[in-house]
């Protein structure tokens, strides 16, 4: 196996100054400082769990001078550099460049191929040197998710060929169906179903890395406008309402347009969802969801809106820890 755990994810933000405060202040984290590359500036970052989540402002040079906002690259923790590198090329997974470059907190770092690493922007990275996660309401990254377009592909690239093992897979199906009845002032009422029609779904894999996983979600069987399978949703709106499964495919494929393939969000473990969030639209924020509502993996889950983070998109995560048979 490649890599021994996360070493940082990196988030491109707009205002990472009072992204890092909120951050802070409504979730109980707490900043150190990370050198970035060879300059002297500064990144806030945030040990959660056996990991940590730095903060970039659009349009940093760490970044690529990115200005889209959201989950940017995730690092994977090595014990050396060049020797990963070399495994990770020989397994078909190469480098953009043979040369390793400062990264954060004066770690190392090498880019691996894009191309290769199903759109997911993955950096292997010498060990940062962090503090342990302060106690609080955010146990840990939960997952980050990836928006596919072919999980298969995921899973031959993250489970067969770094090594890193499949946690579990999931189907995610909104279906409606039409019941017709039929009154008769003589002869009663009939009633009769018809065949239940998918309204928008996606598929889940995760793979773990270190003490979270990946998330790749993939449309299932999206609708093309017009074709015979798209009455259902065109009926009530393509996109369903929020925290509907058919806005959550809507969502996937909509970025996936947009953008391609790649990391889509951050999903943070908590132990009490509905209390944070009710905290949370307290002190102003702005939630997609005002409570846990079913998710993934028998957890509840709350979205909160991107706004109020600055563009990252964010959601907590309360569910059990099921142990393997």
């Amino acid at each position: 196996m490649i890599g021994s755990g996360l070493a940082y994810v990196g988030v491109a933000v707009r205002g990472a100054e009072a992204v890092g405060e909120i951050l802070e202040r409504d979730f109980g984290l707490l900043a150190q400082p990370g050198r970035i590359g060879s300059s002297g500036r500064v990144a806030p970052v945030f040990p959660i769990g056996q990991t940590a989540v730095a903060l970039f402002e659009v349009g940093s040079d760490f970044i690529g001078g990115s200005l889209r906002t959201g989950v940017h690259h995730l690092a994977v923790e090595v014990g050396g550099l060049l020797s990963a590198s070399l495994e990770a090329a020989a397994l078909g997974i190469g480098a953009v460049s043979g040369e390793s470059e400062m990264g954060l907190a004066g770690a190392y770092r090498i880019l691996l191929n894009p191309q290769d690493t199903a759109g997911v922007l993955t950096y292997l990275s010498e060990p940062l040197s962090l503090p342990p996660a302060p106690a609080g309401p955010v146990q840990r990254i939960d997952h980050l998710g990836v928006a596919s377009s072919d999980n298969r592909l995921a899973a031959d690239i993250f489970a067969h060929r770094l090594g890193w093992a499949v946690e579990s897979q999931q189907t995610d199906a909104e279906l409606s169906q039409t019941m017709e009845t039929f009154t008769s002032t003589k002869y009663g009422v009939k009633y009769q179903s018809r065949p239940a029609q998918l309204v928008g779904g996606v598929n889940a894999a995760f793979i773990t890395l270190g003490d979270c996983e990946l998330e790749f979600l993939q449309e299932l069987a999206p609708s093309v406008p017009g074709s015979p399978d798209a009455g259902a949703a065109e009926a009530g709106g393509t996109r369903g309402g929020p925290g509907s499964t058919r806005q959550d495919m809507s969502v996937i494929g909509r970025f996936i347009q947009a953008r391609g393939p790649g990391l889509h969000h951050l999903a943070l473990k908590v132990d009490d969802i509905n209390g944070l969030l009710a905290q949370l639209e307290e002190r102003g924020h702005t939630l997609i969801d005002r409570e846990g509502r079913p998710g993934s993996r028998l957890a509840q889950i709350g979205f909160i809106h991107p706004a109020s983070l600055g563009g990252l998109l964010v959601h907590l995560v309360q569910r059990e820890e099921m142990l393997p048979w």
